[in-house]
């Protein structure tokens, strides 16, 4: 690290502030560089001078930095750094990624339509539609691998862009709140009425509600489900897990992050490799802790070969949300992994629309098991690819849904279950059960958060959303 001679310590202190300021008495440094902006540990910042880019580059912390800082002429940055730096790039490292926040809100929509074709298909769920039958399970089969690994992934990336925010343990002590208390309420409250109903189908308990209620509350293990529950906040509880587990470790994390971030690593996922090399984890996955754990239980502690698959997804989101190099090969591969998605998708569906002759075929039955990983991959590759290319952009929408989208998860289910079990109670047909069930659904996600929960200050917290409403400054929220 080279020292700026002559340079105050309040100097220092204004560049650590991103004020600008002229460097003095050091020949290593051009003479008309006039401000060197804040950025987080690890970011490359392009300087131009006389027509040569010369790049700032932080070797420490934000403590370490105020001691200096490291200049390199554009004759030692071809080693050191990557030569395709530029304004832009640099920029693009700290930019809001809308194509994530739509990603997020896309997968998260997904995930409402799945759980409304549980209860239509055979498999078993909390309550069933009196016209339950195979029809959707192709469809849900083909999104089960992929959906959400593809929400662990996005908010490992959120979390690296919202962690640099504000002082760790500050960070870490409201990013526990906001998960942690929607998760209590809404097993107070929100799932309640999804174990009720369940245990009613099945003939376990026949008193009302408030009577289950005390039952409920008291932990009563005389039923097929474990009361209270948390159902689909399952993904809340392992988000605050994985969270508080890696918010120690992020000078770590942004150490491997800024190694992987190289011209070494663009090349070894150039070619096609992106969608085989990472994928190659999750297939060694499919035969050894998917085998030893095979049934996703959600209960945390005995879910290990969930944890092992979803951990993964986050930990790549935290390593190459900023990293440049991974975004730049994406944008100009993902069209092939697009089509090896879809080719991979067609077999699949003949595979296990055929699973009793599969099953005869040893070697026919690993091959379907590899290719199951290898195509959740390859698709959420293609879907980065994608949004990055036609969703970067802003959006009153995006901004709302932003927002929205986490308290309509909360409510989602629940409204599922109420709606279904009045619906099919009244005789409909099957086709208009499932438009009133989805209305009822979708409508009632969006009533409920835009005339109750946001506008009511004290409710807001219990799903997640601020207390006070301000501008998202987040690349987007962690969950």
């Amino acid at each position: 690290m080279l020292k700026i001679a002559g340079k105050s310590r309040a100097e220092n202190k204004l560049f650590l502030k991103g004020l600008p300021f002229i460097p003095k008495d050091n020949p290593l440094i051009p003479k008309n560089i006039l401000a060197l902006p804040l950025v987080p540990y690890g970011c490359e910042i392009p300087q131009i001078q006389g027509g040569l880019t010369w790049f700032c580059y932080f070797t420490g912390n934000r403590d370490t930095a105020i001691s200096g800082y490291k200049i390199m002429s554009p004759s030692n940055a071809q080693t050191q750094i990557p030569t395709h730096m530029t304004a832009q790039t640099a920029q693009t490292l700290e930019a809001r990624r809308y194509d994530l926040d739509w990603l997020r809100v896309l997968a998260f929509g997904l995930l409402i339509f799945y759980h409304i074709g549980m209860f239509y298909n055979t498999e078993g769920w909390h309550v069933k539609s009196l016209h339950a039958s195979a029809f959707p399970e192709p469809a849900m089969w083909l999104s089960s691998p992929w959906r959400l690994s593809l929400l662990f992934l996005i908010s490992g990336v959120a979390l690296r862009f919202a962690v640099n925010k504000s002082a760790a343990g500050e960070f870490a002590r409201r990013r526990f709140l906001r998960l942690f208390v929607p998760l209590v309420f809404g097993m107070l409250v929100i799932v309640t009425p999804q174990a009720y109903f369940e245990l009613l189908s099945k003939g376990e308990i026949n008193e009302g509600y408030l009577a289950f209620y005390e039952r409920y509350l008291s932990f009563d293990q005389g039923f097929s489900v474990d009361v209270p529950t948390w159902n689909h906040l399952w993904y809340v509880v392992y988000m605050l897990v994985y969270t508080m587990l890696v918010l120690p470790l992020m000078p770590t994390i942004r150490s491997l992050a800024a190694a992987l971030d190289t011209k070494r690593f663009e090349r070894l996922m150039g070619g096609g490799r992106l969608f085989i090399l990472p994928a190659l984890i999750f297939i060694a996955y499919r035969f050894t802790t998917d085998s030893w754990f095979p049934r996703e239980s959600h209960d945390l502690v005995n879910d290990w070969g969930a944890h092992a698959r979803y951990f993964t997804y986050f930990m790549l989101g935290l390593l190459l949300a900023k990293n440049q190099a991974f975004w730049r090969v994406l944008a100009s591969t993902w069209r092939i992994g697009a089509m090896a998605a879809v080719v991979l998708a067609v077999l699949l569906s003949v595979l296990w629309a055929n699973w009793s002759w599969v099953e005869s075929n040893k070697t026919v039955v690993w091959l379907a098991r590899a290719m199951r990983p290898l195509y959740a991959w390859v698709l959420i590759a293609a879907f980065l690819g994608a949004a990055q290319a036609y969703l970067n952009r802003p959006g009153k929408w995006l901004s709302y849904l932003t927002v929205a989208i986490f308290p309509y998860y909360i409510l989602h289910q629940t409204l599922i279950v109420l709606a279904g079990v009045y619906f099919t109670r009244l005789g409909l047909s099957g086709p208009v059960e499932f438009i009133c069930v989805l209305l009822a659904t979708v409508l009632g996600c969006i009533l409920i958060y835009e005339f109750i929960v946001r506008r009511t200050i004290l409710l807001r917290p219990l799903f997640g959303v601020p207390a006070r409403a301000k501008p998202v400054r987040e690349s987007f929220p962690a969950v």
